[in-house]
């Protein structure tokens, strides 16, 4: 490792030092703080290459452009990198060929595409006993037998035709207070729910409160939940029961009859006398009046008379 980043620093001087007999001491290692300020974390940097080492716990990381490796500060390293960390520097080193990212460069950590991992390596094919995953792009144990995919040994996924999913495995028939559902999972099953009944209605015969003496009551109650395909059914949700009337007679339609027609013209009656007594008094009002005014006549002829015998003497 030590003689890796001995190799990298060389190759980095030297380019240095070619670049220099050519472009002349714009390209010399510049400090923080000298003419050409580093920019991006860099401690000391070239124009030509970039940061040449790094603020403290930045990594160096070197990119290619064209001939040329340029380096940049970051503070984790990216894809395909992984870190290593020493007093002097901190570095990304590559990953092998097959890991897409790795935790160093025996222990893969993702695996580009092609390849499964398993136990930090990545494979072509996995070991016996195992199974490649596509969509984790691991080796995963194999599915058991009822299971058309699965997320490990233990739990199903998907299950194969003429089975059921219930909590991560498979069944030939769902398991009790449970019921299938068009997605091939067990699902539970829903029994109807009523309410209480209200209370009894009124004791009638065919529309009728009267005239017998033995009736019928009806209650009733509503359904408050529906019951699934497999769930119990819900009950009636009326019933009716005998009952007893109190003994009283229905009265004829035709007493009916001269019973609202005798109501009427008793009540004209009473309007009649009420407008006779109104005109009474509208009569003697009109009679007080008249005699009133007399009254006020009769008072101003003698004052009158007065006048003119006292005009005479």
């Amino acid at each position: 490792m030590q003689l890796q980043l001995i190799s990298i620093v060389l190759i980095l001087h030297c380019m240095e030092y070619t670049n220099c007999q050519h472009h002349g001491s714009k390209h010399l290692p510049n400090k923080q703080g000298s003419g050409v300020s580093c920019q991006g974390g860099c401690q000391t940097c070239s124009v030509y290459n970039g940061c040449l080492t790094c603020k403290p716990k930045l990594f160096i990381h070197l990119e290619r452009d064209g001939m040329r490796q340029i380096g940049v500060c970051l503070a984790s390293c990216p894809n395909g990198f992984y870190g290593t960390r020493s007093p002097d520097r901190n570095d990304c080193i590559k990953c092998g060929s097959e890991c897409d990212s790795c935790f160093n460069r025996n222990f893969c950590l993702r695996c580009r595409a092609g390849s499964y991992l398993h136990k930090g390596k990545c494979m072509e094919s996995c070991p016996d006993g195992l199974v490649s995953s596509d969509t984790m792009k691991e080796c995963v144990p194999a599915c058991p037998a009822d299971c058309e995919s699965c997320q490990n040994s233990d739990t199903c996924t998907r299950c194969a035709p003429g089975h059921f999913l219930l909590h991560g495995q498979c069944h030939h028939v769902c398991p009790d207070e449970f019921e299938p559902n068009d997605s091939m999972e067990c699902i539970p099953t829903v029994h109807c729910e009523v309410s209480e009944w209200n209370e009894w209605g009124p004791c009638s015969r065919s529309g009728k409160t009267c005239g017998f003496k033995w009736g019928e009551e009806t209650r009733t109650r509503t359904v408050l939940q529906n019951p699934s395909p497999m769930g119990s059914p819900c009950p009636a949700t009326s019933e009716k029961r005998e009952c007893l009337v109190k003994r009283r007679r229905c009265k004829p339609k035709g007493q009916r009859r001269g019973e609202k027609k005798k109501r009427f013209n008793l009540q004209e009656k009473e309007n009649g006398e009420a407008r006779r007594e109104r005109k009474r008094e509208r009569e003697k009002e009109t009679i007080d009046r008249e005699d009133s005014e007399s009254r006020n006549k009769t008072e101003h002829r003698p004052r009158r008379d007065q006048s003119r015998d006292a005009g005479t003497v």
